[in-house]
């Protein structure tokens, strides 16, 4: 089943330790940002996941968190929905 998308994600970018993780641990980023383009915002909070769905609607910012062996990769899109990033925690 494929899920809409709800939002753009702009011009994607990515940190060079996110790209280096992801290569090591044979994560598939576009897999993530599809993840995270669907409303599939990973392992956080409820309080979290709730300030992503009010995104959608406000126009702010929007965070995932995938973790993947021992740590994670972070999804951040604009609240003007002009850039998405990938990054790892260490990269913020």
């Amino acid at each position: 089943m494929t899920r809409q998308r709800l939002f753009a994600l702009g011009q994607v970018v990515s940190t060079p330790n996110a790209l280096a993780f992801a290569e090591k641990n044979q994560t598939d980023l576009l897999q993530l940002l599809y993840r995270h383009q669907t409303g599939d915002w990973g392992d956080l909070e409820d309080e979290d996941k709730e300030s992503n769905e009010e995104a959608l609607i406000n126009d702010t910012r929007i965070f995932s968190s995938y973790s993947i062996a021992e740590d994670k990769i972070w999804i951040i899109t604009e609240a003007d929905r002009s850039f998405t990033t990938l990054l790892m925690p260490s990269d913020y």
